[in-house]
């Protein structure tokens, strides 16, 4: 007890030093606790952790893509009879009666179609002291008119202007027996070669032949603008190629294509 009573302020005085370096001890593991939450914070904000996100399920939209693609068509023509009822028409030929699908330009059938060339031949050449001149003979089966379709010949030397065809441009050879000529086209500006052996050809337009077995006609070497008529209406050849020849109605200028299909 005397002990305590001589040592009380050293002993209270100890004790508040302690107290004072455990508080002490105790911010500086407070202070750095609370830099590292306040740096997970910060970090947290500035670079935040996002979870992948998982694939969209696009099934239903990629279903309604596909139906549009491919939509579903009703047809209300060939089979249907409530919207298009069935027409019948009175066969010319006899007086029966059949379905209108089965007259008209569409039952028409193409025979045959046949290109229509320009032809451009070297066919002589005369030298005399004017000069060489030649003789080039110019074949136009595509002519709207007949009298131009007829071969015809042209006399043209170097240095003359150019015909309705052609320009002389150039000889090789011999003036008496060229090898060839140059010559340069006047519609198209193309520049072409001439020989004796090696004609000049060109498809410059076609010619075509069909039926209508309704009535057993036949046309035979029609050309574009020829008119034809059958089943009671007038029809102008509008336009011929190779693969199909169309047919307009006078009527209500309706065109109708007729494919070509060459006979193997």
């Amino acid at each position: 007890m005397d002990f305590l009573k001589k040592n009380y302020e050293k002993i209270v005085l100890g004790l508040v030093l302690a107290g004072l370096v455990g508080a002490l001890v105790f911010m500086l593991f407070y202070i750095n606790a609370d830099r590292q939450q306040m740096e997970e914070k910060t970090s947290s904000v500035i670079n935040p952790k996002v979870n992948q996100l998982t694939n969209l399920d696009l099934t239903i939209q990629n279903n309604a893509l596909a139906r549009l693609k491919a939509p579903y068509v009703l047809d209300f023509e060939t089979g249907n009879k409530v919207f298009n009822p069935m027409e019948w028409q009175k066969n010319p030929a006899d007086g029966s009666l059949i379905r209108a699908a089965k007259v008209g330009p569409q039952v028409c059938v193409v025979t045959n179609i046949t290109p229509l060339f320009l032809i451009i031949t070297l066919e002589a050449s005369v030298t005399n002291e004017l000069g060489a001149r030649y003789t080039l003979g110019v074949e136009k089966q595509g002519a709207t008119t007949a009298t131009k379709r007829h071969k015809t010949q042209r006399f043209v030397s170097i240095g003359d202007k150019a015909n309705d065809v052609f320009a002389l441009l150039e000889v090789k050879g011999t003036a008496e027996n060229p090898d060839f000529v140059s010559i340069k086209l006047v519609d198209s500006g193309e520049t072409v070669s001439v020989s004796k052996d090696n004609p000049y050809r060109r498809v410059d337009a076609y010619s075509a032949g069909f039926r209508y077995d309704l009535e057993r006609k036949g046309f035979a070497n029609r050309r574009v603008g020829d008119k034809v008529t059958f089943g009671g209406t007038d029809y102008v050849m509008s336009e011929i190629n190779q693969n199909e020849l169309i047919l307009a109605d006078q009527t209500n200028q309706k065109k109708t294509i007729l494919p070509f299909t060459p006979a193997p």
